[in-house]
């Protein structure tokens, strides 16, 4: 199996840029419109720049080629792994919504022995959980931590890590573009038969905050908000195609410390659009995390 370390931290990290743009997005619509609404928008978008990608990489018969039980696998980890995520995002504050699944690296770290056969020593261990401290630090969780929708962070967490390691596990069979075509294809009809199914069921509202924002009922889209969600289809199509790579081209236990790149982008997307300062406590933490990413690249090396 191929093994590009360079190659493969810079998808992740550009990847990981691509879609911190697609959660400040997602704050901003949240409070008037249906996750499933959202994400059925946004996966509509997607679908023609991922056709022309995967015609572009091997031709539109690559999306029935091959290993389609797998692919179809993935696609629904990944549909459970960013619902998750979002549902957490009204019931908790984001600091800690974001801190809970960062610890994507754990899981990843973890798993990546038993399902891919890699050998993690204690520095890579080490330079892990020294990102997660980081994490801690920059973020503050607090109470919401024992908020039950912290589990839905921890839950999409483990989730997307798995889904990551599969690609990997695929290697070079499967390309990058199919595999996100797979993946999109699953958010477009998971959140339209949800949906359609909370209709179904008369189910529109609840008293958790997370419940809500997955089964509120779709609305008129108003123009602005209607091409933010256009973009995040943009997004989502490209973003999905860096970190698929990042995972194929690279071992898990070297480009996973860079997930947490994402925390970096969290403070300037939120004093742009947002007008949040960031916190002393913001920089001390993203210095730690990079330290981190250093030394696990070098780990992995050794």
């Amino acid at each position: 199996m191929n093994h590009n370390p360079a190659r493969g931290i810079l998808y992740l990290c550009l990847g990981v840029l691509v879609f911190s743009l697609q959660d400040a997005i997602v704050k901003q619509v949240s409070g008037g419109y249906a996750l499933t609404q959202v994400v059925f928008i946004r996966s509509c978008v997607s679908v023609p720049i991922l056709l022309w990608l995967v015609q572009r990489e091997e031709g539109w018969r690559a999306i029935f080629a091959s290993r389609l039980g797998a692919l179809s696998v993935r696609g629904v980890i990944m549909l459970g792994a960013y619902t998750a995520y979002y549902m957490a995002f009204p019931a908790l504050p984001l600091a800690d919504a974001v801190a809970l699944y960062f610890t994507v690296p754990l899981f990843v770290t973890a798993l990546a022995g038993p399902i891919l056969g890699e050998r993690s020593g204690w520095p890579v261990w080490a330079a892990v959980l020294l990102g997660f401290v980081g994490v801690m630090v920059m973020l503050q969780p607090g109470t919401g931590l024992f908020e039950p929708a912290a589990l839905l962070s921890l839950l999409s967490a483990a989730l997307y890590g798995s889904a990551m390691l599969m690609a990997r596990r695929f290697g070079t069979s499967l390309s990058a573009a199919v595999m996100a075509f797979f993946q999109n294809a699953f958010f477009l009809l998971g959140s339209g038969l949800a949906a359609l199914l909370f209709m179904w069921l008369d189910v529109a509202q609840s008293t958790h905050p997370s419940v809500s924002f997955l089964v509120r009922p779709w609305v008129a889209v108003a123009f602005n908000d209607g091409v933010l969600m256009a973009v995040c289809g943009v997004v989502s199509a490209v973003g999905t195609v860096l970190l698929t790579n990042a995972y194929r081209v690279a071992r898990a236990s070297t480009v996973t410390p860079f997930e947490y790149t994402g925390i970096l982008w969290a403070p300037l997307w939120g004093f742009l659009f947002f007008s949040e300062v960031p916190r002393a406590t913001t920089v001390a933490g993203a210095a730690v995390i990079v330290v981190a990413g250093l030394l696990a690249l070098r780990a992995s090396k050794a």
